[in-house]
């Protein structure tokens, strides 16, 4: 049974930084790419970060390059998401995902991050 479990999120000042984690079960994770996603209030899902399996090659949304950092952790079948700077507009419900096949999309529940003074 596959399993994605999001954790770290909270209220934070703007400029401050949070860390999300994702453990993972049920699959061979270190094959797998994984990925955040985030849905600010009102707003479609949009793609974070994703970052490959064996090679760790990383891919950011413009919005947030330089800003944060997606890792992953084989030996844990954890995949990290580091946010540092953070603005109001990082607003949002974060999730992890993975993709099995071309047609299984595995979702974590998401984690409330709040960036507010």
């Amino acid at each position: 049974q596959v399993q994605l479990v999001e954790s770290g999120g909270g209220l934070v000042q703007p400029g401050g930084s949070l860390r999300l984690s994702c453990a993972t079960s049920g699959f061979t994770f270190s094959t797998y790419a994984m990925s955040w996603y985030r849905q600010p209030p009102g707003k479609e899902r949009e793609s974070v970060a994703d970052i490959s399996g064996f090679d760790g090659i990383t891919n950011y949304a413009d919005s947030v390059k330089v800003r944060f950092t997606i890792s992953r952790d084989n030996t844990k079948n954890t995949v990290y998401l580091q946010m540092n700077s953070l603005k109001p507009e990082d607003t949002a419900v974060y999730y992890c995902k993975v993709k099995l096949s071309r047609s299984s999309d595995y979702w974590g529940q998401g984690t409330q991050v709040t960036v507010s003074s």
